[in-house]
């Protein structure tokens, strides 16, 4: 086989893949991704609540926890204030 031969046959079978992970496991993977977003949003409100008014853990707990949850906090603060739509809700 030659080189552009090689080519061919490696993009059909990439197509073929990306067809077929399209078809099959897409949408779990987007509906994945939605899950551990919403879980996410959970983790940070239930230990830093309190940055909110919402005192759900004692504060011991929220502080051995902080560490973690650092990284994420000026970005899970933008989410949560940002001004929500219907159309939110359709994507």
């Amino acid at each position: 086989m030659g080189e552009e031969a090689k080519k061919v046959e490696g993009g059909v079978k990439r197509a073929l893949k990306e067809l077929v992970y399209g078809m099959a496991i897409h949408d779990m993977v987007r509906y994945a991704l939605k899950t551990r977003m919403y879980l996410e949003h959970l983790f940070m409100l239930i230990t830093l609540g309190d940055m909110l008014g919402i005192p759900l853990l004692p504060p011991y707990y929220s502080l051995r926890l902080l560490p973690y949850a650092v990284p994420n906090i000026a970005t899970w603060k933008r989410r949560l204030f940002r001004e929500r739509d219907f159309t939110d809700a359709l994507y």
